[in-house]
């Protein structure tokens, strides 16, 4: 089980990683297992991502407001569609179809299999490379008010749902669609952020029925964890978007390799188990 000390240092972990693009839930996955924790499962996993999505919704009040306002709105007023507020709305509705479609037909495995250390470790070193690719290569020019279309969303939409498997990172995935779009690394990070408003939330409240029932942590720990990470998390998105405005993800992708690199071995050598 859970204990105090596990969730103060779970939510840190969860705060400080969930908008970087080095998988949060890899983290929580294989820290645990290094220090000989058990491991905290996914429902414990997607209940204190609500810390950290509460961090996005109130850093992007304002946008979030304006989005859902003009969204609403422009239902019965046809001259809104247009307004990017209006148009945002649907591509965060559309671009959250995959993960929630896959989500749904891949429960078990999100539970069981896709926990595998071994597979964790190479979805941190596959991606690392895939990211660092695509910020070599992107033209960084496209903003989310001009450019962004339906089948952008949806591209977008697929990359997150590859965060269902940990080590991928959800961030990761969808800044990295953006940057293969040719989005600048600012608005590929913001839409990241605000495509997964829907599904952290609805991923968090399925799970939260679980908590304190048969090997899920209790209702005490996982709320330290959840306001944790709020509050870590808050200010994690605020340096990230700074920092990635002046600078490429290169550390990041060495940060991954190194990491992915590090638990293949570890659990190639017997150090810690491949499975929870």
């Amino acid at each position: 089980m859970i204990g105090w000390l596990e969730a103060v240092v779970l939510g840190l972990i969860q705060g400080l990683t969930e908008f970087l693009p080095i998988s949060s839930s890899a983290h929580i996955r294989v820290v645990s297992a290094f220090l000989h924790w058990p491991d905290p499962g996914a429902a414990f996993t997607a209940v204190i991502q609500l810390g950290t999505e509460a961090a996005v919704l109130i850093y992007f009040r304002k946008e979030i407001w304006e989005i859902i306002s003009t969204w609403t709105r422009s239902l019965w007023t046809p001259s809104l569609r247009e307004h990017w507020a209006a148009r945002m709305g649907w591509y965060v509705i559309i671009g959250t179809l995959p993960i929630g479609v896959l989500g749904l037909l891949l429960k078990d495995q999100i539970e069981t299999v896709f926990r595998d250390l071994r597979l964790v470790g190479t979805t941190l070193v596959v991606f690392a490379v895939i990211l660092w690719w695509a910020d070599r290569t992107a033209r960084n020019k496209l903003t989310l008010e001009k450019h962004l279309s339906a089948t952008h969303a949806i591209v977008y939409g697929f990359a997150e749902s590859l965060a269902l498997i940990p080590g991928v990172s959800r961030s990761g995935g969808t800044i990295t669609a953006g940057l293969l779009l040719d989005y600048r690394r600012e608005d590929a990070a913001k839409y990241s952020f605000l495509l997964a408003i829907p599904a952290v939330l609805a991923s968090g409240l399925l799970e939260v029925a679980k908590i304190g029932e048969g090997q899920s942590p209790a209702w005490g720990p996982t709320i330290v964890a959840t306001v944790i990470s709020f509050v870590v998390g808050y200010a994690a998105v605020a340096w990230f978007l700074k920092y990635i405005s002046h600078h490429r993800f290169t550390w990041f992708v060495v940060y991954r390799i190194v990491l992915g690199l590090f638990v293949i071995l570890s659990v190639s050598l017997g150090w810690i188990p491949a499975q929870g």
